[in-house]
């Protein structure tokens, strides 16, 4: 059965109306959250909220470096640190290594440039810092609904958005629905939020739909692959932060690893490679277990052992490449509207900002009786922000990596390096780009097989043993959320041409070419392994993978990452 015939013979589904409805419960929803209820008590009345959380509870599906920077967490609740939120160990120090396949030049620290400087910053667990934003926005009586996807966007008459529904229950792998069915519920709100992360599968639509990309450069996006290691303490460097560029991706193809030291003995690192990358042999995920295999990493890590996993697509287009902020009846914040300094590596201080301004931006039109139209007062307040002028000096840092590794780094360091000292805020130029991606990808006998060596089961690891220590888990019997528009593509285009890479780009082992019993190839879609890093919505060559959301609660569950 489609959507609407569900509708048609179950419907009509429960509503719930509220002031203003937040789809996602990251950093950027959950501050939008807490913000529109402070400025509630500051007025002297209530405004009704609601969160809309896909992971069984917020932070499950959370995944970050992370490196933090405390100013907007300190605009938004300036006790943090009394209330106990978990941004417990500072930054003590900074390290820029550019490795070869057995060497390493370390970057003096008179010369690192102004973004890879982390005075100030904390390294974090952002699933544990989400999940305490949690707790602020419930303890303010916001209402938190996690495991529930928001799975349409509804509309009014006039077009402007009114809310959002949630995914129906209980639908089987034929599309019927079987016992346990239960009809989705409508969320309405006089303004809703989508704050989803990187290419929001519900902020991908509002963009087509309303053009808010017209006139802006195509956003870009790489892939972070990260890990969780417990490692001996006498290996313990608390605060320490690591950077590396060049080995193992020598094509020129934009990537890098990180690698910061938590406290308890606990090391977060990983690799972050461009998804704008053009050999269709390549690998992001074999390419960050050969990362860790480079003494300079390997010494860090070596003897301890490996406690989590995970993966996540990063919005790394820039200033360029973000859309129009709002629509009738709504706005896009965080992540979902590519708000991240790529330079930084960093994302979270700016999702905090956004849901902020987008919550101050509701509250007055709440206040003057206003509600479906425009927040012209947030994009306003966002160009007026310390945020937006960030993002100013740091828009010119992929879009150098267009030319390769060599000319990225030499004019980072002019633009990040020099530039201040010389008392130059912000570069006089503005570079572009106009190919996303997908159209970046060239055919496969253009380009040089990678022969990745076997994982060692100690340092380096394989996808399966991956996925299993991200508790990812969907349930069996439903449709796979990983939809196709043309079943015939993956074998007539992707992998005649490209040589099928979306069984290598994908770094959960979802997708993998088999063999029919009459020798002719298929694509087998093991959507139960998806950790929703959005790879393949992205990267997909032909654009015929679709990514839509699964059963609430499904997915990764991200502890302590």
């Amino acid at each position: 059965m489609t959507p609407q015939e569900i509708l048609s013979q179950f419907g009509p589904r429960e509503a719930m109306e509220y002031d203003v409805v937040i789809v996602g419960g990251g950093p950027g929803g959950m501050a939008a959250a807490i913000r529109l209820k402070q400025l509630a008590a500051v007025q002297g009345r209530e405004i009704s909220v609601v969160v809309l959380e896909k992971g069984s509870e917020p932070g499950a599906h959370i995944l970050s470096g992370a490196v933090m920077d405390p100013i907007a967490i300190t605009e938004l609740i300036p006790n943090w640190r009394d209330l106990g939120a978990p941004l417990n160990q500072p930054v003590t120090g900074d390290q820029l290594l550019v490795l070869s396949e057995d060497g390493i030049a370390t970057t003096p620290d008179w010369l690192m440039p102004e973004c890879f400087h982390n005075d100030g910053n904390y390294v974090i667990s952002l699933g544990a810092v989400v999940k305490w934003l949690g707790e602020q926005a419930e303890a303010l009586g916001v209402e938190v609904f996690p495991g529930f996807t928001a799975a349409e966007v509804l509309y009014d008459d006039a077009g402007a958005v009114r809310g959002v529904a949630t995914g129906n229950l209980g639908i089987g792998k034929d599309g019927q629905p079987h016992d346990g069915f239960q009809l989705g519920m409508e969320l309405l709100g006089k303004y809703t939020i989508f704050a989803e992360g990187a290419r929001g599968h519900l902020g991908k639509q509002l963009i087509a739909r309303y053009k808010l990309d017209e006139g802006r450069d195509p956003p870009s996006f790489a892939l972070g692959i990260k890990e969780l290691w417990e490692i001996p303490p006498e290996k313990a460097q608390p605060g320490l932060v690591v950077h590396t560029s060049g080995w193992p991706v020598t094509d020129g193809s934009f990537g890098g690893g990180f690698l910061y030291h938590l406290e308890g003995n606990k090391v977060t690192l990983g690799y972050v490679l461009g998804l704008d990358y053009q050999n269709p042999w390549m690998s992001p995920f074999e390419e960050m277990q050969r990362w860790k295999t480079h003494h300079a990493i390997r010494g860090h890590i070596e003897g301890g052992k490996r406690i989590g996993y995970g993966a996540r697509a990063i919005n790394n287009g820039g200033l360029q490449s973000l859309p129009k902020l709002v629509f009738p009846g709504g706005a896009l914040i965080g992540c979902d509207a590519g708000m991240m300094n790529a330079a930084r590596i960093k994302g979270s201080h700016a999702a905090i900002k956004t849901g902020m301004l987008a919550a101050e931006a509701a509250a007055e039109a709440l206040a003057a009786g206003r509600s479906q139209d425009e927040l012209s007062a947030y994009p306003t307040a966002f160009e007026n922000s310390w945020l937006h002028a960030e993002l100013m000096r740091t828009r010119n840092f992929k879009p150098w990596f267009k030319w390769g590794t060599l000319i990225g780094t030499l004019m980072t360091g002019i633009e990040q390096w020099l530039m201040p000292k010389l008392g130059l805020k912000t570069p006089p130029w503005t570079l572009h780009r106009d190919t996303p991606d997908h159209a970046r990808l060239l055919p496969a006998d253009q380009c040089r097989q990678i022969e990745y060596p076997r994982p060692d089961g100690q340092i380096s690891f394989d996808r399966l043993s991956s996925v299993f220590i991200s508790s990812t888990n969907h349930e069996e019997n439903q449709p796979a959320h990983l939809t196709l528009k043309d079943a015939t593509v993956p074998v007539s285009i992707n992998l005649a041409r490209y040589g099928g890479p979306e069984s290598r780009y994908c770094p959960a082992g979802v997708y993998e070419f088999v063999k029919n019993a009459d020798d002719s190839d298929r694509l087998q879609i093991n959507a139960q392994n998806c950790v929703h890093c959005k790879t393949c919505d992205i990267k997909d060559p032909t654009q015929n993978i679709v990514w839509v959301t699964p059963e609430g609660g499904g997915g990764p569950n991200y502890a302590g990452m």
